[in-house]
């Protein structure tokens, strides 16, 4: 009987441990990093690179917002997001010889509709999400390269001088000379998807479904409607985010998207969103996809190269599903 008793009283300070680095850790996460940024480089706190950092931050947090709805309804992520970001920017890059609001709608019309086939085969087909968005993705980067012959476009090719200039400036715009437009764009989308999850009714069916799409279905939740919402705003998220990374490099290329759907995984998981679905809040989100972006930076200071850093990025996700994992099941949320 006390041995029973010892066995509970620990599985209690687990599960508590567990919850309290589930709440705060991410937090921690960013003060250990941004001393440790401070203390391997001095470069670390200089303008340019606190200004590569924002901006990797907002790109990768735009794109993040939009992965967390379909994370929040329970259908693990969106992996069609790197070729929705690559085709977006290209797209736009091609229409500007239309002008720059033909553009930048393209771009998003073009998201949209990628967002509208997933929210079909997913939302109402029940096809694996995983799998199919991958697909898709596979897809589109396979389209791309034959529209445009495996070739970069250059906005100045595209349009003239004054449009391609506006474009490329477009991710370089300061509010008030201070702020970047990514990180204002980021943060209305953080504040819009908070609203979303916990004051609409959007929001509370998408929790019900993530936590049990069964249940939901049999209360009558329209299960359809709500996940083809969220691969669609997944969708538009991306689209924004291929626009505005294609501006800030100045170039449109099959393979600017890649690696930004494990990344948007690994932060949302991090900001702690429950990869079981039904669980996690913008908010935390805001903080994991900080963690990622410190991250890449001090790795890149620290000269590792692209190829090593993707390794890190792999192992860091592999840490992190890991500890989802664990944490589900001391919730009773996963089997084993």
């Amino acid at each position: 009987m006390l041995v029973k008793s010892e066995r509970i009283e620990l599985n209690k300070r687990r599960t508590k441990t567990a919850g309290w680095i589930e709440k705060f850790g991410v937090y921690i996460m960013i003060l250990v990093l941004l001393i440790l940024g401070t203390l391997i480089s001095n470069k670390f706190l200089t303008i340019d690179n606190l200004a590569n950092v924002v901006h990797a931050v907002a790109l990768l947090g735009i794109v993040a917002v939009g992965v967390t709805f379909v994370t929040y309804s329970g259908h693990f992520a969106d992996m069609s997001v790197p070729g929705i970001i690559a085709l977006s920017g290209m797209v736009a890059v091609d229409m500007l010889r239309y002008g720059l609001v033909v553009s930048l709608a393209s771009g998003l019309v073009t998201g949209l509709m990628v967002g509208l086939i997933n929210a079909f085969v997913v939302g109402k087909l029940r096809a694996n999400p995983i799998i199919w968005t991958l697909a898709v993705a596979f897809v589109i980067n396979g389209v791309v390269r034959w529209l445009y012959r495996g070739e970069q476009i250059y906005p100045d090719l595209k349009a003239g001088e004054k449009l391609a200039t506006a474009f490329v400036n477009l991710a370089r715009i300061n509010i008030g000379g201070a702020v970047p437009i990514t990180v204002v764009v980021f943060l209305v989308m953080v504040i819009i998807g908070q609203l979303l999850l916990t004051k609409t009714k959007f929001g509370v069916q998408l929790k019900l479904i993530g936590s049990s799409y069964e249940v939901a279905r049999m209360t009558g939740v329209n299960v359809t409607g709500m996940v083809g919402l969220a691969f669609i705003l997944s969708a538009l998220a991306a689209s924004i985010g291929g626009i505005l990374l294609t501006s800030l490099v100045k170039i449109g290329a099959y393979y600017n998207g890649v690696g930004y759907d494990f990344r948007a995984v690994t932060a949302i998981v991090l900001g702690g969103v429950s990869l079981a679905g039904g669980k996690g809040n913008m908010i935390g989100v805001l903080g994991g996809v900080v963690v990622i972006g410190l991250l890449n930076n001090i790795l890149t200071l620290l000269g590792v190269g692209t190829f090593s850093q993707t390794i890190v990025q792999g192992l860091v996700f592999i840490l992190v599903v890991w500890f989802n994992t664990y944490s589900l099941r001391k919730l009773g949320k996963a089997d084993g």
